[in-house]
């Protein structure tokens, strides 16, 4: 009897956290440092814990905000089991953002993100996410303040809406990307796009990049620098506290000889689950402007 008790309760356990919602972001803690003492203990503290560094930048160009882009093996072997687009999920982001005179430390939240993009494959992977998860929480403990609070969400989504996830009816979901170019082959592809971002003529600016090159895979992470770009979309949708800094930079993918982006109106809804249809005609004409500027880097 008391065994039969006890598993049922352990069922009732797993239930509730499989039931538990999901926010897009996790607060990690704050700061008082400046802004540059912080990065620089954060990428260190990252390295520590095994994480790559792929890169970082300012978003909106602010010198009171940084993103950090990382990968590490646990999100390369997910990706490498599953395959295609499944390499929007090659990396993960960490950002500072000053406010209030504090400096907030944020990052993606690997269950969030990992659920809306394998989707139906989840169970396949889920021990390497629960790896990220324990190694983001590692590398970014001890900060002041309440530690590891997820947000981005006044009430979170369901795993099973994660699986499936689009904004409302008619909207796209994660499988509606958008084919930016063909090209001949792989190679073709990533030296076009790499010789376009160097040439500095489109208001677009390398972030980081992922190469899985036996698996033909490239993920690149591309700050959106035109004056139609993060400047403009962002302050307009990022108007809560604490700010979804790591909503930033952009992807751009290439599978084999194909680049395809995220449908704007599936990532930034992702990103912002909780804006409102009065908030998304403000950047109604966002989606648009990344496609155009991902197709500019194609050519």
């Amino acid at each position: 009897m008391k065994k039969t008790l006890l598993l049922a309760l352990s069922v009732l356990f797993i239930f509730k956290l499989e039931a538990q919602n999901l926010k897009p972001y996790i607060l990690a803690g704050y700061s008082t440092q400046s802004i540059s003492e912080v990065k620089k203990e954060v990428k260190q503290k990252l390295k520590t814990e095994g994480f790559k560094i792929s890169g970082s930048y300012n978003p909106l160009s602010s010198n009171k905000k940084i993103v950090i882009a990382v990968s590490d093996n646990n999100l390369i072997s997910a990706v490498k089991k599953t395959g295609g687009f499944r390499g929007f999920a090659l990396a993960l982001r960490v950002a500072l953002t000053e406010e209030n005179g504090k400096i907030m430390i944020s990052y993606t939240n690997p269950e969030y993100w990992g659920r809306a993009y394998f989707q139906k494959q989840w169970k396949q992977i889920a021990s390497l996410y629960s790896n990220v998860d324990s190694k983001f929480k590692n590398a970014l403990s001890g900060y002041m303040g309440e530690n590891f609070v997820p947000f981005g969400s006044k009430d979170g989504l369901s795993a099973g809406s994660l699986k499936k996830y689009h904004y409302m009816f008619g909207m796209p979901y994660f499988e509606d990307n958008v084919k930016l170019k063909e090209f001949s082959d792989y190679g073709t592809a990533i030296a076009t796009i790499e010789k376009n971002l160097n040439s500095k003529s489109i208001p677009a600016k390398k972030v980081y990049s992922v190469f899985l090159n036996d698996k033909k895979i490239a993920l690149y992470g591309i700050g959106l620098t035109g004056k139609d770009g993060e400047k403009l979309f962002m302050p307009k949708i990022d108007v809560s506290s604490p700010k979804h800094t790591a909503f930033l930079p952009y992807e751009l993918l290439i599978v084999d000889n194909k680049a395809y982006m995220l449908h704007g109106r599936f990532r930034i809804a992702l990103s912002f689950p909780d804006l409102s249809m009065g908030q998304f005609m403000k950047i109604v004409s966002t989606p648009g402007y990344i496609e155009d500027t991902f197709k500019a880097l194609c050519k």
